[in-house]
């Protein structure tokens, strides 16, 4: 195969790797791009493309979330990662740990990792690197790595999220909890929710939020079955859509402009977790973004006319 040839056919795992580690679509694709630079600016062809491909992937990816960090720390509100709507990487034998890794809530443990041991913890326990390719992708001993996944696996294992197994039983769920959001039925909104669920969005300030943090099934299905019914009236729609591996919807306003992503996070047949992400910045690479503020105030008016 050409050069081309054998990064095409990589390009979606060097994604998948850069994405976990990022939690960005849009540094991902920059830090895919970025490799295929490197990699076609190499005067010799390595004997393993995959092995350099996502060792130059990952030491750029590492690079870039530790500046990213510091942008982080100075966030506005909840700071969620970009929504991805489809992982493109699929191996049928990683399935669960593909799947699980990629939700919100996953990545945002991974947050609490250091860019180390979350490449470290990316490689290994998500995609079943060897130790010996996963110490040549990040520049330490096998031993450091095997060191560096002792703590990120003790990280990750104080809040590791758990889900629905039964992919029907989310999606049924899911399919009731929009029909309810749809109608503005509160009671039935609340019937999904578990006692303690929250409702959290990120606007990182450049847009109104839903809400920066509901909590209690009661609160939150007034919350929901109170603004969506109006959003309805300004012609603002949903399409049910899987959201970083989870249940979830796209909405959009009048003209199909994306105004944000819902996810919801099941277990034991409820909703825990509903997260909304709204800031433009991070909505940019599921198509042309709407202009939240001018529904916000479409919203509003609405809210007048009926009261």
């Amino acid at each position: 195969m050409s050069k081309v040839e054998e990064f095409e056919e990589l390009r979606p795992l060097l994604f998948s790797i850069a994405y976990r580690i990022l939690g960005s679509v849009g540094e991902a694709e920059d830090a895919v791009q970025e490799t295929w630079l490197r990699f076609d600016g190499s005067s010799t062809r390595p004997a393993s493309a995959k092995a350099f491909l996502s060792a130059a992937v990952t030491r750029i990816s590492i690079d870039v979330l530790r500046s990213a960090r510091v942008r982080r720390e100075e966030y506005v509100g909840p700071w969620f990662p970009e929504p991805l709507l489809s992982d493109p990487y699929q191996d049928p034998a990683r399935a669960v740990e593909l799947a699980d890794s990629v939700s919100m809530a996953a990545l945002l443990l991974l947050e609490r990792l250091s860019p180390l041991e979350r490449a470290v913890f990316v490689l290994r326990e998500v995609f079943a690197f060897e130790f010996g390719e996963v110490a040549a992708a990040v520049g330490r001993s096998e031993a450091a790595c095997r060191q560096l996944l002792v703590r990120a696996r003790r990280h990750m294992e104080a809040g590791r999220p758990r889900f629905e197994a039964d992919r029907q039983e989310r999606h049924e769920l899911a399919t009731r909890f929009f029909d309810a959001l749809k109608s503005g039925d509160v009671d039935g909104l609340r019937d999904l929710l578990a006692a303690d669920v929250q409702l959290v969005g990120d606007g990182g300030g450049k847009a109104p939020q839903l809400a920066r943090a509901v909590m209690g099934a009661q609160n939150v299905a007034r919350v929901l079955g109170t603004v969506f019914p109006l959003m309805s009236r300004i012609d603002v729609t949903f399409e049910p859509h899987e959201v970083n591996g989870q249940p979830g919807a796209v909405f959009r306003d009048r003209d199909g402009k994306v105004l944000h992503t819902l996810a919801l996070d099941v277990l034991d047949g409820q909703i825990q977790t509903i997260r909304t992400v709204i800031n433009p910045d991070k909505l940019g690479h599921l198509g042309p973004v709407a202009d939240a503020w001018a529904v916000d105030r479409e919203v509003k008016q609405a809210r007048r006319q009926v009261n």
